[in-house]
């Protein structure tokens, strides 16, 4: 199963100090529905990570980190990645801190399996608002 939202893990990690998304790297993985992941995932895992041909496990680079603040909310924004000629059927994402020892920060669940059969597969995130941020700290 896997449940949508920010890791406990990485909101405490966040008041230590020890995240630093605008220097760190992120990456975001890709799972398909036998994964378990949800606010109680400490760390990137392999299993249940898609395993397919144009699919590197680990994942992609988010690209173009930016953090902001408006009305009270900060939130840090990402470019939507995007996998090359896949075939796979992936149900969500992790999102995690390949710097700090791929520390978790968030899951997405993408509601159903997304097939592409040798197709380009991206990852299309909200606007880069304090309403619509994927990562958001109210």
């Amino acid at each position: 199963m896997i449940t949508a939202g920010l890791t406990n893990s990485f909101k405490e990690q966040l008041l230590l100090g020890q995240h630093d998304l605008e220097t760190d790297v992120l990456k975001m993985a890709l799972y398909t529905s036998s994964a378990v992941l949800g606010p109680g995932t400490t760390a990137y895992t392999s299993v249940g990570e898609v395993s397919s041909p144009g699919y590197t496990a680990g994942g992609e680079v988010l690209l173009n980190v930016t953090v902001n603040q408006s009305n009270g909310v900060a939130y840090a924004s990402f470019d939507n990645p995007t996998w090359i000629a896949t075939t796979f059927a992936p149900r969500g994402a992790l999102i995690y801190n390949f710097s700090k020892s791929n520390k978790s920060i968030g899951v997405l669940n993408f509601g159903i399996d997304q097939t592409t059969l040798s197709q380009n597969f991206q990852v299309q995130l909200g606007p880069n608002t304090p309403d619509s941020a994927l990562i958001r700290i109210t």
